[in-house]
């Protein structure tokens, strides 16, 4: 039997980096502590407890207790085993799942594809109270197919528990959310809006929350998204255990979360630990955007030897190349969020499937989604960002399989190619002749 631990006890002692067994700590890591100073006791953002009024969320809140967790058999019952592809815990996942299940506040960052989401799911499942009927675990998403993968593979890891776990999130029916949520469900997985929205209606009570997990809280974090979570947080009780989780964690994002964790765990990998392993990547120089689209067409019969996915930087761009590709005779579908969101599930239900082989998308599609026959990226655009370059080359060599992914670089690209190298101390080459043989 486990002896619990007081946060209290553990808010007095200075921020640390969990580290792998028998390692020493990351120079990054012990960079971003120096950088970032010991911890000061701030205090986290004020949860509210009934709806309606905000409290002042400057005020000081007690910190949180660790939580009660449910007896070890069962997370042995949540468990995947080999049938499901799961042989041994990642890295990740033996540094992490301890440390949420012992309630600590945990931000943790790992590769695309190295079981992110069945770490904080598995965690999850290990502290609820399958008697209890409520809303005990909230996890917010960036996009509303992120949410629902969630959301089935709580579902599938927690078969054996009867735990009700359901989807809440924007562009589906509001009734439906509501008779869904007063039935009882023990996680809600869903996007920052929708999920305020219910909390606004009194549809999803928070009394009963133990975990808020933001899933890529790199961009659950960034402007557009700040402000809804600080709202969805202001009503959860105040000892509620905080994990974010994300590939790519920058500095300016951690320091954020001093308004809202308590002494975080911070579980780090070096950036040029980060990633590209088991990915190989390549470079076409095109000069001139207009030379694009024939480049693509000349890789076609690449990209159907598997599953490929085109990044395009904006919605117009992928509607525009999609209408080009299916003009010449090209089989390809495309997704963006400004597709109705049925249209958007029915889109991802045909390429899991492996009935539609070339999707073409905005970054919408970048973030957490898993399908593991993808094995070519092709960025018909480099992204805006340098840590977007990690998530959508990510989607390739899931769960250490082979992955390719190809840049279409103008003359003025060179630059933000060579930026991406530095940052990430990867080398990209141009693409070989033979470049179907490599997938």
């Amino acid at each position: 039997m486990r002896t619990s631990e007081s946060k209290t006890a553990s808010s007095s002692l200075p921020t640390h980096t969990a580290l792998l067994e028998g390692g020493a700590e990351p120079e990054s890591a012990r960079a971003l502590n120096q950088a970032q100073g010991p911890h000061t006791g701030s205090t986290p953002l004020e949860r509210e407890t009934p709806p309606g009024q905000l409290s002042d969320p400057l005020r000081a809140c007690p910190p949180a207790p660790v939580l009660t967790c449910s007896p070890r058999d069962r997370l042995h019952a949540a468990l995947p085993g080999p049938a499901e592809g799961f042989e041994k815990p990642s890295a990740i996942q033996q540094r992490a799942i301890k440390q949420i299940i012992k309630g600590r506040d945990v931000i943790a960052q790992s590769q695309s594809g190295t079981g992110k989401t069945a770490t904080f799911s598995i965690s999850v499942l290990q502290c609820l109270d399958i008697q209890v009927r409520e809303t005990q675990a909230l996890i917010l998403a960036p996009t509303r197919e992120l949410a629902v993968q969630i959301q089935k593979g709580l579902l599938a890891l927690g078969d054996y528990m009867n735990v009700q776990c359901h989807a809440c999130i924007g562009g589906t029916n509001v009734g439906e959310d509501i008779r869904k949520l007063d039935y009882g469900q023990h996680v809600v997985a869903g996007t920052p809006g929708r999920v305020f929205d219910m909390i606004r209606r009194r549809s999803l009570r928070t009394r009963a929350i133990k975990m808020l997990v933001l899933d890529e809280a790199d961009e659950m974090l960034n402007k557009g998204f700040k402000e809804q979570i600080y709202d969805v947080y202001r009503y959860l009780p105040p000892a509620t255990q905080v994990v974010l989780i994300s590939a790519t964690l920058p500095h300016e994002i951690l320091e954020m979360t001093n308004k809202f964790m308590t002494d975080p765990i911070r579980i780090l990998v070096k950036r040029d630990e980060l990633t590209l392993e088991g990915i190989k990547q390549f470079f076409v120089a095109v000069e001139r955007e207009e030379w694009k689209f024939d480049t693509l067409c000349d890789l076609y019969d690449t990209l159907t030897i598997t599953q490929a996915v085109i990044f395009c930087n904006t919605k117009r761009k992928v509607d525009w190349l999609t209408e080009k590709m299916r003009e010449a005779n090209f089989t390809v579908s495309s997704m963006h969020g400004d597709m109705p969101q049925k249209e958007r599930e029915s889109i991802m239900k045909e390429f899991r499937s492996g009935a539609s082989r070339v999707l073409i998308s905005t970054d919408v599609w970048a973030r957490g989604l898993d399908v593991p026959q993808v094995s070519l990226i092709i960025n018909y655009d480099l992204p805006n960002n340098r840590e977007l370059y990690i998530h959508r080359i990510g989607r390739s060599g899931r769960y250490g399989r082979k992955g390719v992914a190809i840049n279409f670089v103008k003359n003025d690209d060179i630059r933000i190619l060579r930026d991406i190298e530095q940052y990430y101390s990867t080398q990209i080459d141009e693409m070989p002749m033979n470049v179907a043989d490599l997938i």
